[in-house]
């Protein structure tokens, strides 16, 4: 690296550490020829892809655009910030790591219904309203259907076992009508 100083094309490298949570190398250069020391940080270089539009039109990339259109989809649902930074994430990471110089919008929407349905299931039918075009109540039905059946299974619950009825003691009550003619009426102090 050239020295912002004097020009000097070799400096030698003094001390490196992580910088930004890991995303960048934060070096401390010297100049060999005038002494001078400086700081670079290196970090890499990650271009995102364009956007494929539906009318093929091509867009740059937006993860404030993501954002904003997750967020519309969990607007008032008990989901917490960090969940949906974490959700940000895996989308852009996923579109980042396709290695694609574009990409479809529907493949970013997809890879979005997948966040919202482990986030909420509520927020993912809200996406899938707007992203598909439902028409009718019947394409809601249908969505919801297909959540349910993609549900895991849920954990067998553990039986109790009624013991038999011999063995459960039998509580005497009293009656809630009145005797039958002929019948003796059996008094509370045997209940």
């Amino acid at each position: 690296m050239h020295c912002p100083f004097c020009g000097h094309v070799e400096t030698k490298v003094t001390d490196s550490r992580l910088a930004s949570d890991g995303a960048q190398i934060r070096r401390r250069r010297e100049c060999l020829a005038c002494g001078e020391r400086f700081t670079t940080f290196e970090s890499a270089e990650l271009v995102m892809p364009m956007v494929v539009k539906g009318d093929r039109r091509r867009e740059p990339f937006d993860e404030a655009k993501l954002r904003a259109g997750m967020e519309k989809a969990l607007e008032k649902r008990p989901v917490a910030r960090a969940a949906i930074d974490a959700a940000v994430s895996h989308v852009t990471h996923k579109v980042r790591t396709q290695g694609e110089r574009e990409i479809p919008s529907g493949a970013i929407g997809e890879l979005v219904m997948e966040e919202l349905r482990q986030l909420d299931e509520v927020a993912y039918v809200r996406f899938a309203s707007v992203y598909r075009h439902f028409e009718d109540i019947e394409a809601f039905h249908e969505e919801i259907r297909k959540l349910r059946d993609a549900r895991p299974a849920p954990p067998p619950r553990a039986r109790k076992r009624a013991a038999p009825p011999a063995q459960v003691p039998r509580r005497e009550q009293l009656s809630l009508l009145p005797p039958e003619p002929g019948e003796t009426e059996k008094s509370g102090e045997d209940a």
